[in-house]
């Protein structure tokens, strides 16, 4: 899909670029409410939105709805720059394009969340932002939710709602070999099939002991306890127990 020529009817090939002189000369304009001037200025920064579309391009959207939504982006970089801060168009506008293409994910994300929650991850997105400004440092949960007047676990709650989840089978890693995915990262050994198969077979082994077998060994190797421990709770000597044990054992090796 990333690879088409036309998007949304805009053939990407024929993009146009406008130079660092253009771009002021045509601001200035804009500023003054030339329609014309700031037709040119969006066309002209088309190739930015196409590189920031590049960024989602395994989120199986639609190439020509992540590119409007990134023009969007675009136009609303345009009416907020401030062209005395010296800072280059394309520095203040990629992140106001990858915001609004965020945004629309999450609206549009198969996970439901609530209006109330997005409201505060939006607000408490917003004040990390100031706040870092502000600071030239990123500030802590605990200080977002000072801002906020909100309790800390309320902001944590909101912001891991609206992220966006990952896929198992999402590379992380890749050498030109063999792939390396998420999954690969969070592999569950304690729960292999290997350990389902012993755990069922020890539970078939179990059923054909006695009651008081079963109970010594639970006693033993499910709790933890020492054999004179067992042998006070049950009320016999502690070598009766080591016999009943071994005896257990040695029946139970015959099912597994």
């Amino acid at each position: 899909m990333m690879n088409k020529v036309e998007i949304c009817g805009v053939n990407t090939s024929k993009l146009p670029t406008l130079t660092k002189a253009e771009k002021i000369e045509l601001f200035e304009k804009i500023k003054k409410g030339d329609a014309q001037a700031r037709e040119r200025f969006v066309h002209g920064n088309l190739r930015l939105v196409l590189s920031v579309i590049q960024r989602f391009n395994n989120r199986g959207e639609n190439v020509d709805d992540l590119f409007q939504v990134g023009c969007i982006g675009l136009i609303k970089a345009i009416d907020n720059f401030d062209l005395s801060q010296n800072v280059q168009f394309s520095t203040y506008a990629v992140p106001m394009i990858i915001g609004e293409i965020r945004r629309y994910l999450r609206d549009n994300n198969a996970i439901r969340v609530s209006r109330s929650l997005k409201d505060i991850a939006y607000k408490a997105l917003y004040v990390k932002e100031k706040l870092t400004n502000k600071n030239s440092k990123e500030p802590t949960i605990s200080e977002i939710a000072k801002e906020l007047d909100l309790p800390k676990e309320d902001v944590v709650f909101a912001l891991d709602a609206i992220a966006d989840p990952v896929s198992l089978f999402e590379p992380v890693y890749h050498d030109g070999g063999e792939a390396i995915f998420v999954m690969d990262q969070v592999k569950d050994d304690k729960n292999s099939d290997e350990n389902w198969l012993e755990s069922i077979a020890l539970n078939e082994a179990m059923k054909r002991l006695g009651e008081r077998e079963k109970h010594i060994l639970n006693l033993r190797f499910y709790q933890g306890r020492t054999q004179m421990e067992v042998a006070e709770e049950i009320g016999i000597s502690q070598a009766q127990v080591s016999r009943l044990e071994k005896s257990a054992l040695k029946h139970m090796r015959k099912f597994i």
